[in-house]
C-alpha cells in the first residue's frame, strides 16, 4: 500500500489531511491517514465516525482510549495499539490504568475462550 504524502494528495484528501491536523492540533497525520488517503471517501467515513465516536460524550477520553486500545489487543493490531496507547497516555492515563486495563482484557479473553470452548449456556435470569 502506498503511504500518501499531503503534497501529493487528491484535494478530498488534503482536506481530510488538514481537518485531522487541526483537530488533533498537530502538525503531521500518521500512516493510517496516509494510507486512506488511497481512497478518499473511506478516508472522510472513517474520519468522521472516528471524530464522532472519540469526540466528548458519556464516556470521557480517557476510558475512549482505554477501550479502543483493550479492543486492539484483542484483535492484534500493533498499529493500534501504538498509536491509542501514545493518544491515552497524552489526555492523562497512567502506566497503573494501562496495567489494570490489560489485566482486565486479558481476564476476559480467557474466560471469553473458557465459555466458548465449554459452551455454556447463558442462564435464565440474563436472557
Amino acid at each position: 500500500m502506498k503511504l500518501i504524502e499531503y503534497a501529493d494528495a487528491a484535494p478530498e484528501a488534503r482536506a481530510m489531511f488538514d481537518d485531522i491536523m487541526a483537530v488533533r492540533k498537530t502538525d503531521r497525520v500518521n500512516n493510517f491517514w496516509k494510507a486512506l488517503a488511497n481512497d478518499p471517501a473511506t478516508m472522510r467515513r472513517t474520519w468522521e465516525s472516528i471524530k464522532e465516536i472519540m469526540g466528548p460524550g458519556a464516556l470521557d477520553p480517557v476510558m475512549k482510549e482505554l477501550i479502543y486500545i483493550a479492543v486492539s489487543v484483542t484483535n492484534s493490531c500493533d498499529y493500534c495499539i501504538a498509536t491509542h496507547t501514545d493518544a491515552a497516555r497524552k489526555k492523562g492515563m497512567t502506566q497503573e490504568m494501562f496495567n489494570e486495563m490489560m489485566a482486565v482484557v486479558g481476564m476476559a479473553n480467557e474466560t471469553n475462550r473458557l465459555v466458548t470452548g465449554f459452551r455454556v449456556p447463558l442462564d435464565e435470569g440474563l436472557k
